[in-house]
């Protein structure tokens, strides 16, 4: 396993006690994805030339959605890509009401140099970008402040032409953001960059000022997107990673609502091979019962004629490059393994590497793994959040912090209601549950 900084591997590990999956740094405890990688690799290539693509991650709790769609980001990340994921939402975001999940793809916005939201960077280094490639040019003198201004507006122009034509709205508001700047109206500037973030409530003064009007809808929010998607690649993005999570959340909206955003999703789909979007890489997570359910997909047919894949045959053969890849969450020597990589990730860190080493080996993870199981029904599946967890604050930190420690003799597993989520709870009757390891 690679050496984690110092910076890297606390917060890895500060979020593991949290019982939450780490934003960063997946690829040290990552398993069970080689299977995903040479597919993910040529879709990001593709994206990163122009293409867009599209897959739909199909998993019960447990099995890694959320790890997965992060693990994705981190490659695009690594590319130079840009990276959003949005948890879609019957009230926060959602799906029908395509404005609500562009605004949340501005706040979650992140790039390698950039956490969210890398909105405002993008636009700023999209500009600089703009002044570096008219001084390139040569033809300007880079002290001449005003030459300098017209030089940039006219190659603005040049650039927004096409765009003008299919957002002009986008457009108007890139112009208006670089003449606030340009004048020095910092406040009229802030105001333009949040209302091209989907943000409401722009002050009135602002989009005056900048020739725009309204907030965006529904149906701007495409053009929108293809806005951001060109910002993205002048300023040195060549792509956008666009994770939609927790898709399965339509299941329990009105009919109505349900039904305006799975077309929503058909649409983006449509719209995707179409060649609208060039440089995005789409991604939704969901239950298998969002996939093949009554109250899901299959309540538009056209939407689930596209989604559509055979999973009756080997998982072992299953097809990465299918419109669904399905995962199919851990088993017991998974746990073990990715147990394995934690602690050898916290060792590094430790006082005595060696005594956490001895003390947390491999079989004492694997007892550690069967008892946070049968403390959840014998579901391995929906044990790793527990397990990680359990593993670095209740065992891991206090080996390391006490001499005299020793889990085999000193710890008991103790899960209580309070600290499991739904599905876990949902998993073991108990309020409380004591097991001796």
């Amino acid at each position: 396993m690679a050496i984690a900084s110092p910076a890297r591997r606390r917060t890895i590990l500060a979020a593991l006690r949290r019982g939450t999956v780490p934003d960063s740094g997946l690829d040290l405890f990552a398993v069970g994805l080689d299977r995903l990688v040479p597919t993910v690799d040529a879709e990001l290539t593709a994206c990163s030339g122009g293409a867009a693509s599209f897959t739909a991650i199909r998993g019960d709790y447990g099995s890694g959605k959320t790890f997965i769609s992060r693990w994705l980001g981190e490659q695009a990340k690594a590319r130079g890509m840009a990276f959003a994921e949005v948890q879609i939402s019957e009230t926060e975001t959602p799906l029908h009401r395509l404005e609500t999940v562009y605004r949340r793809l501005c706040e979650r916005l992140t790039t390698a140099s950039d956490p969210p939201s890398a909105f405002r960077p993008v636009l700023d280094a999209w500009l600089y970008a703009l002044e570096e490639d008219v001084l390139v040019d040569g033809t300007v003198d880079p002290a001449d402040a005003a030459a300098l201004g017209t030089a940039v507006d006219g190659l603005l122009e040049q650039r927004l032409g096409a765009l003008g034509r299919i957002a002009p709205g986008y457009s108007a508001g890139l112009r208006g953001y670089r003449q606030a700047l340009a004048d020095g109206e910092i406040e009229v500037a802030d105001g333009v960059a949040a209302w091209l973030a989907g943000q409401p409530h722009v002050a009135a003064a602002a989009k005056r000022a900048a020739g725009v009007r309204g907030d965006i809808d529904h149906f701007l929010a495409l053009g929108f997107l293809q806005g951001l998607l060109t910002v993205l690649r002048d300023s040195g993005h060549p792509g956008l990673v666009l994770v939609l999570d927790e898709v399965e959340t339509l299941q329990r909206v009105r009919s109505d609502a349900r039904a305006k955003a799975l077309n929503a999703l058909r649409q983006l789909l449509d719209e995707l091979d179409g060649g609208r979007f060039p440089g995005l890489y789409l991604v939704i997570t969901g239950t298998p019962a969002f996939f093949d359910g009554r109250q899901g997909v299959a309540l538009l047919p056209p939407l689930a004629q596209r989604l559509h894949t055979d999973f009756s045959t080997d998982p072992r053969f299953d097809n990465p490059r299918a419109p669904q890849v399905r995962l199919l969450g851990f088993d017991l020597d998974r746990l073990v393994e990715v147990g394995g990589r934690v602690r050898d990730l916290f060792a590094e860190g430790a006082a005595e590497p060696q005594r956490v080493d001895r003390l947390v080996d491999d079989d004492y993870l694997r007892v550690l793994a069967q008892a946070v199981a049968g403390g959840l029904g014998g579901k391995v599946g929906v044990a790793p959040r527990v397990f990680l967890r359990k593993l670095v604050g209740d065992v891991l930190d206090r080996v390391d912090q006490f001499p005299d420690f020793d889990p085999r003799r000193d710890y008991t597993l103790t899960l209580t209601s309070s600290e499991l989520t739904d599905a876990e709870r949902q998993a073991t009757s108990p309020d409380d549950v004591e097991l001796d390891l």
